[in-house]
């Protein structure tokens, strides 16, 4: 009897682990409290239980049964399971994309007000997103569109590439590059000798400053003021000698100068030598006696 209740307890652990581990593998932890809803979308995109939920990027639950609409044929309706902490605003809605290597994801795109939430069981509508794998279908007409130009385009390119030209014109860049090259290092070269140059230049006319006699130079610039002084003093006092000549009445320039009597006296004299030369050219014979037989008119 004990060796029967040790085998049925034995069974009965043994199934728990396997349902334990069963759903582990599907990635339903069945001892972590969690909240239900449904997600009412018009196609599943062959979304498979066990499937991870997102929000905001971030696994938030699981995908927990798929079922069918049969009443209708409107929807498919599924089960998902969020963590319990997880809150869902009204206004919610979920998306399916398909990831580029393969799959279906639903993401949560959550409502903007987080103190009006929904209930648990209560219904998130579904909104389906383009993925990588649907966008890369939808541009495949365009891509199979420009399959042909781009195929034109390609034929000319290598039309372009194979011509003559094209590689002469490529061989003369390359000639021009090397030669530019080369005058760029000529020219370089002949910097670095201008540069020198200007450097030992610069050097020798320092040591011929430095060589200079340069405390002699200013002696003799100081003498040489000195004497312009001296000779601007020596006129200064010569002019105010010959200005005080000319403004004294004890020199003869002075006493000329400021002698009214002495003025009025020249200038009477030379208005009668004046008067006497007009005279003497009106009657030259008054002053001017002379004959030719040697005798006087009387």
């Amino acid at each position: 009897m004990k060796n029967e209740i040790k085998i049925a307890i034995t069974a009965i652990v043994c199934v728990a682990i396997l349902i334990v581990g069963i759903n582990f593998l599907k990635g339903i932890n069945i001892f972590q409290s969690t909240n239900s809803y449904y997600v009412k979308l018009k196609d599943s995109k062959q979304l498979a239980v066990s499937n991870l939920v997102y929000a905001n990027g971030y696994p938030v639950g699981t995908i927990r049964d798929i079922e069918y609409n049969y009443a209708d044929n409107s929807a498919v309706v599924v089960l998902i399971e969020l963590d319990k902490n997880m809150r869902i605003p009204k206004g919610t809605t979920a998306s399916l994309e398909t990831p580029l290597m393969g799959g279906v994801i639903m993401h949560l795109v959550l409502g903007q007000n987080p103190t009006d939430l929904l209930e648990p069981q209560d219904t998130i509508l579904g909104a389906n997103s383009m993925g990588a794998m649907d966008q890369l279908s939808t541009m495949m007409p365009t891509v199979e569109a420009m399959l042909p130009k781009l195929d034109s385009i390609l034929t000319n390119l290598n039309r372009l590439t194979g011509d003559p030209a094209l590689q002469q014109t490529l061989s003369n860049a390359a000639e021009i590059t090397e030669n530019l090259k080369h005058t760029s290092a000529e020219l370089d070269k002949l910097m670095a000798n201008q540069v020198k140059n200007t450097l030992n230049n610069a050097e020798q006319l320092t040591g011929n400053l430095a060589k200079a006699d340069v405390e002699g130079t200013m002696t003799n610039l100081n003498s040489t003021v000195a004497d312009a002084r001296l000779l601007v003093g020596q006129l200064q006092a010569t002019m105010a000698d010959v200005q005080r000549q000319l403004t004294g009445t004890d020199g003869t320039l002075g006493a000329l100068m400021n002698d009214r009597a002495l003025y009025d006296n020249l200038n009477h004299t030379l208005q009668s030598a004046d008067s006497l030369v007009t005279d003497l050219k009106a009657h030259p014979k008054r002053y001017v006696h002379f004959s030719l037989f040697g005798r006087k008119d009387k």
